[in-house]
């Protein structure tokens, strides 16, 4: 019964700490060790080892430190609920049996009855717990709690800077797409690391991801589509060869530099198409991420950087994008960890049925692979 007894304490403390609730892990975890020491100690050490009051401190302090770590557990859980106040009340009165035990003044009939109450308690309130976390539903009560916090941390937090719904909502995606076809500049999720978004529709959006960033004038900025049949629409002068690269590297983390040219236009880019890429060349990318292509699906073609101050460290959170420039954005679209650490490779294609491809910045992809799909396009 001991043993028993103890497992089930360790596996309803286990069960507590995945659901994050620490102070219910914690007593279950400290009434397990409580009641495995004195079992232990009441059956075993009775017997075999001749407890006495002439050798019994150790035993005696250790019980004296579980009646006061038990005191905090008794407050906290007047907090929590009824049935963990219960327990830890009876672990309370329990112990003092340990403490009575240690100085051979602990009745019989006493012991009985703590045993007793305490084993009903514990038997209930683990069963009701095992039971609540694996079917994720109050199926035991539990009772309310005494008392709670006048406050929740949700009430004392700052609210974010700008705008900041989910991604997986469609009315996130919807209020990020508005703001970005206003001309808002918006932090939102790629299948590498996180970007900041203008329409190309915009081009005083993309002007202020310049300012945003403090971004060199001379750095352009790429674009970002949901498909190559966007791109074969507008038909730009493109070659097969690079067509056939295109095919192989799209959608996924490499940006490819082509010649810029009208045709840009016809894609959607409109006002922007002075502002974005270089005059005479545009990095072009087809992101591997289902929200960020249902989002340029909303918007069109996006003009997109990575979401962090010029010169520092990629953003791999939404959190990291709202601390850093949520103050200068309308809105950021949340989407936990990025997929990446770091960037997209670029590759620099202008040239490529002359003298190959050029590697411009290794980013996720190796410059090994990019160079591989390159070799077996070309041999084929």
């Amino acid at each position: 019964l001991i043993l028993i007894g103890g497992f089930v304490q360790l596996l309803a403390g286990f069960l507590a700490f995945r659901k994050y609730d620490h102070l219910g892990g914690a007593a279950f975890f400290t009434f397990s060790a409580l009641w495995s020491s004195y079992g232990a100690t009441r059956i075993i050490a009775g017997h075999l080892v001749n407890i006495s009051v002439g050798n019994s401190e150790g035993f005696t302090a250790g019980s004296v430190a579980f009646l006061v770590l038990n005191a905090f557990l008794i407050i906290l859980a007047s907090s929590v609920n009824v049935v963990l106040l219960c327990m830890t009340l009876a672990m309370e009165l329990l112990t003092i049996c340990f403490l009575l035990f240690t100085l051979e003044n602990l009745p019989l009939p006493f012991e009985i009855v703590m045993l007793s109450i305490f084993s009903i308690i514990c038997f209930y309130g683990a069963t009701a717990s095992l039971a609540n976390s694996m079917f994720g539903k109050d199926l035991m009560m539990m009772g309310p709690p005494l008392f709670t916090a006048e406050s929740s941390k949700k009430d004392t937090e700052d609210p974010p800077p700008c705008i900041c719904p989910k991604s997986h909502c469609t009315s996130g995606l919807r209020t990020i797409a508005d703001l970005l076809n206003t001309g808002a500049v918006c932090g939102v999720p790629t299948d590498t690391v996180y970007a900041l978004a203008a329409s190309c529709k915009h081009p005083q959006a993309i002007e202020k991801v310049y300012r945003i960033k403090d971004r060199p004038q001379e750095k352009p900025i790429c674009i970002f589509i949901s498909n190559l049949d966007q791109l074969r629409a507008a038909a730009p002068p493109i070659s097969p060869l690079l067509w056939e690269f295109m095919e192989n590297v799209y959608p996924g983390g490499i940006g490819c530099i082509i010649k810029k040219g009208e045709w840009l236009k016809k894609l959607g880019v409109g006002a922007g198409y002075s502002r974005v890429g270089t005059p005479d060349s545009i990095m072009i990318r087809v992101p591997d991420l289902t929200v960020l292509v249902h989002l340029i699906d909303m918007t069109g073609p996006l003009a997109i950087t990575s979401a962090n101050p010029s010169g520092e460290v990629d953003s791999t959170h939404h959190d990291m994008v709202i601390s850093r420039l949520g103050h200068k954005l309308e809105g950021v679209l949340c989407d936990g960890e990025s997929d990446e650490v770091v960037a997209s490779t670029v590759v620099n294609c202008t040239k490529i049925d002359e003298s190959g491809i050029t590697i411009v910045r290794e980013g996720c992809i190796p410059a090994g692979k990019v160079m591989q799909i390159f070799e077996n396009v070309k041999n084929r």
